[in-house]
């Protein structure tokens, strides 16, 4: 299992990695795998305002469909488009195929996500 230690991480598998102001978020290395085979990726709209713990997007895969939730406060910057055509991407990198980047509302709520170290610990 593959974890950044630089990410910040949910007990539901989302992670997110900060650049600058901006946050993009994903979903971990074991998530993709528990899922199998990724065939859809819902995206949310840009300029969306999503509430800590709401559900952003849903992947769906051979196996399951799944509820992807917000790690913390934020609006939608960016989309990753290339979910729409290429879903599979998420198999191939989760790490390097963010699903949204947005503008977060109130970084105090990065320290309530877990490090990179806390997350290897709590899959174990």
């Amino acid at each position: 299992m593959k974890v950044m230690a630089d990410y910040y991480y949910t007990k539901n598998h989302e992670w997110l990695r900060m650049e600058g102001e901006k946050a993009y978020i994903g979903i971990t290395d074991y998530a993709q795998k528990s899922m199998g085979d990724i065939v859809y990726v819902e995206i949310p709209e840009l300029e969306e305002f999503f509430d800590k713990g709401s559900c952003f997007s849903v992947i769906e895969s051979v196996k399951t469909a799944s509820d992807i939730y917000m790690p913390v406060d934020g609006v939608v910057t960016q989309i990753n488009n290339t979910l729409e055509e290429e879903p599979e991407s998420l198999n191939e990198d989760a790490y390097a195929n963010w699903i949204i980047g947005i503008q977060l509302k109130d970084k105090e709520q990065l320290k309530e996500l877990m490090t990179g170290e806390e997350y290897e610990t709590f899959c174990k």
